[in-house]
């Protein structure tokens, strides 16, 4: 891979690689292993890497050598041991993977060519798909939804934001619970000498340069993932000073999303190391600062019609999006143990800020859960906004429990005005108390969604998508973080109460 000279305002040291070539870095759909094998020979593919996600929504991944991307090896399954990310137990860990040959891509941050396959996991045994691959449960989502005659395909567009950093320390220690992050674009960093132009709290919302340190970050990124195959609509400085963005893609079918969203985070991630920085999807990593959400917009298609049309209907929606509405609202705590799925994740949704804890829709209300885009008033845009989500969940995971969701609420004909959902298209923080109480809110702990999942979770065992065990694995994980977060001392309880 060649290299250009680090560019001004870049630290000492850190050198950028040229932009990819188109070869380099685009999609790979291949019909056969032929294929794949021909285009591994003919562009002088170094190494073959399956990249596949565990059940809480980490890639990860493995590397062979490119002659040993063979029929038979593939046939067979590159072997893994599943104890190791959360599938087996250890007594029973072998797996094995294989290619998904409609998803790859090169990869542009190896230094020798290398093809990647996003995997499918399999039994080492009977080579029957595993159960509990977060990509077949996604898959099987969109089966049921066809098999409910609802609709034949669902449309996600997820929002990606996320912080930028110059650099990142933790320590976690019987005597130590300390972070930190630094920025450049940091306002704490105004009365030393320097650029002159940093960003003042909650003030980046499309901040230009010179304040906007990152466009070029940005950029890189946008062209990376275009060449990968992932369009990004527009990417932009996000409300937070210290190095907070945001880039959207389009409405992609439900297959290509799930998968778009770990690529963006992958690319993100690596071009932000690439350029000597640190880049977070966490949704809350700075105290009184804009928080990182990832807003899911959504609607279903029978064939060319968009289910969720109506010209008629309040901001254009049809009854059958307002009966997914309801029922994303209805389920809306359970839902969120897998969209929020970390502690941190309620950091940014307080109650009596902006945050969408509100089981509510409007057209342009923000603290609503659920927001109808004002501009999105046409056949083929016509959609909805689950505004609660972050990117701490699995992605898989996330948008089948939303499609079962707002699947249950079509098939059982829920009305969200008679179950209290609004529309409400007043702000509710100008409301009294007693009135501002009749409406639900959604959890604001991830205790309170995991309570919420155990309680409310047969939509999604409907059609076999979701199983009991999984759902079980899932609460005793996520109850188990939540209680080592609690019963770890917090350095502000150290300051508030060290000398009483």
């Amino acid at each position: 891979m060649q290299w250009d000279p680090v560019p001004p305002g870049m630290r000492p040291g850190i050198a950028r690689p040229l932009r990819p070539a188109p070869l380099e870095a685009q999609t790979m759909i291949f019909r056969s292993f032929d294929d794949a094998a021909a285009f591994i020979r003919d562009h002088g593919i170094a190494m073959v890497d399956l990249k596949f996600c565990d059940l809480w929504g980490r890639w990860h991944h493995v590397t062979l050598p490119s002659h040993r991307f063979t029929p038979s090896q593939i046939e067979r399954g590159v072997g893994f041991d599943g104890s190791s990310v959360g599938f087996k137990t250890v007594s029973a860990g072998d797996m094995v993977l294989q290619p998904d040959l409609e998803a790859g891509f090169v990869d542009p941050f190896y230094d020798v060519p290398t093809l990647s396959f996003i995997a499918q996991t399999f039994e080492a045994d009977t080579r029957q798909p595993f159960p509990y691959d977060p990509r077949n449960i996604a898959r099987h989502a969109e089966a049921f939804l066809q098999s409910t005659g609802v609709a034949d395909r669902s449309a996600w567009g997820p929002e990606f934001e996320f912080y930028l950093f110059d650099g990142v320390a933790f320590e976690n220690a019987q005597n130590t619970a300390s972070y930190r992050v630094e920025s450049a674009e940091g306002a704490w960093h105004s009365r030393e000498l320097g650029s002159g132009y940093t960003i003042p709290a909650h003030g980046g919302y499309h901040a230009i340069p010179p304040h906007d340190h990152l466009h070029n970050a940005r950029t890189r990124i946008a062209m990376l993932l275009d060449d990968m195959g992932v369009e990004v609509k527009y990417h932009h400085h996000e409300v937070g000073g210290p190095g907070q963005c945001e880039i959207e893609i389009p409405l992609l079918p439900l297959a290509q999303a799930t998968d778009a969203i770990m690529l963006v985070k992958y690319v993100v991630r690596m071009t932000a190391i690439q350029l000597g920085m640190t880049a977070t999807f966490l949704p809350k990593p700075l105290h009184g600062e804009a928080g990182s959400g990832m807003h899911f917009h959504q609607c279903l298609w029978q064939g060319a019609t968009n289910v969720f049309h109506d010209p008629k209907g309040y901001g254009c929606l049809s009854e059958t999006g307002r009966q997914a509405i309801a029922g994303m609202l209805a389920h809306g705590g359970a839902v969120m143990a897998w969209t929020n799925a970390s502690t941190n994740s309620y950091r940014r949704l307080v109650p009596g800020f902006e945050a969408p804890v509100s089981a509510i829709y409007s057209i342009g209300n923000r603290s609503a859960a659920i927001r109808i885009p004002k501009y999105a008033n046409r056949p083929e845009s016509t959609r909805f906004e689950f505004r609660p989500p972050d990117a701490t969940g699995n992605p898989y995971l996330a948008v089948a429990a939303q499609l079962l969701a707002a699947l249950d609420g079509i098939r059982k004909k829920m009305d969200p005005t008679a179950l209290g959902f609004g529309p409400v298209d007043e702000d509710i923080f100008a409301w009294g108390p007693e009135k501002r109480a009749t409406i639900r809110a959604l959890p604001t702990s991830l205790g309170q969604a995991v309570d919420a999942l155990e309680a409310d979770h047969a939509f999604l065992l409907e059609g076999g998508v979701f199983s009991a065990d999984l759902i079980e694995r899932w609460i005793a994980r996520k109850r188990r973080e939540e209680r080592d977060v609690l019963n770890r001392p917090h350095p502000y309880e150290v300051e508030l109460y060290y000398d009483l």
